[in-house]
């Protein structure tokens, strides 16, 4: 059978998709960049307890720049491994900035409290995060009457102790149920493979893998990338609102 040249030529295509693709797949299955649109940006991490014990000055030189670190949770709630990993991310020379994750069943002024009585005010860490998605306490749904009101509680306080106001670290689905109308703020999205196709013009980071490698954390970790230069990252740690 011979086959024409349009016939070869839109098999040769396929071919080189499928070999691309295969080739993102294992290197992102070795650590690598999840997608090729998320090698171009500064990278970063986020880390909590689940990461364990992490050898900073180790992961700081493997292609990290800069890391966010869970604090708290809820109202009470404080992360086991905070303490640690703030004192030592710093001790490695890497900016970073603390998360905390808003439950839905407390209001947002309690969990600022808690958030502001554990992260300590310091000069030149990343702006504090506000981590709001369908987990943890009350996952399947708000008790409070209005989402957007609480977190704004929550960012107002903190933003009056810190000086920088904090961004939110969102999903799709979350962001559709309960923050479309929110106007204003900076975003933190997950989109997991592909670039964010929400908030296009308001994201700030991009958390694009979730079960990434780097050198000095056993096990998984959540990659991050910073929509600018080393530049812009710097005015991100000193409070550009701009950005």
């Amino acid at each position: 059978m011979i086959l024409r040249p349009a016939v070869l030529a839109l098999l040769a295509t396929g071919a080189l998709i499928a070999a691309a693709l295969l080739a993102a797949a294992l290197f992102a299955a070795a650590g690598g960049w999840w997608t090729p649109w998320a090698a171009r940006y500064i990278q970063g991490v986020d880390v909590s307890h689940h990461q364990g014990a992490i050898d900073w000055r180790t992961l700081a030189a493997d292609k990290v720049a800069f890391a966010y670190i869970k604090a708290t949770e809820g109202a009470d709630h404080v992360d086991t491994r905070f303490a640690y990993n703030w004192r030592e991310a710093d001790a490695a020379g890497l900016p970073r900035g603390a998360y905390h994750f808003f439950t839905l069943c407390q209001p947002g002024a309690r969990q600022a409290s808690n958030f502001i009585a554990i992260v300590p005010r310091v000069e030149g860490a990343l702006p504090p995060a506000v981590d709001l998605e369908h987990m943890g306490p009350c996952r399947e749904g708000p008790t409070m009457p209005n989402v957007i009101a609480e977190a704004r509680v929550f960012m107002d306080r903190v933003e009056a102790y810190y000086g920088a106001r904090p961004i939110i670290y969102t999903t799709r689905e979350f962001h559709d149920a309960h923050l479309a109308e929110l106007r204003g703020e900076r975003f933190w999205i997950r989109s997991i493979g592909t670039p964010p196709s929400f908030r296009e013009r308001d994201w700030i980071i991009w958390q694009h893998h979730n079960r990434g490698h780097r050198r000095g954390v056993e096990g998984p970790i959540d990659l991050n990338a910073f929509r600018g230069d080393a530049a812009a990252l710097a005015a991100f740690a000193a409070g550009a609102s701009s950005l």
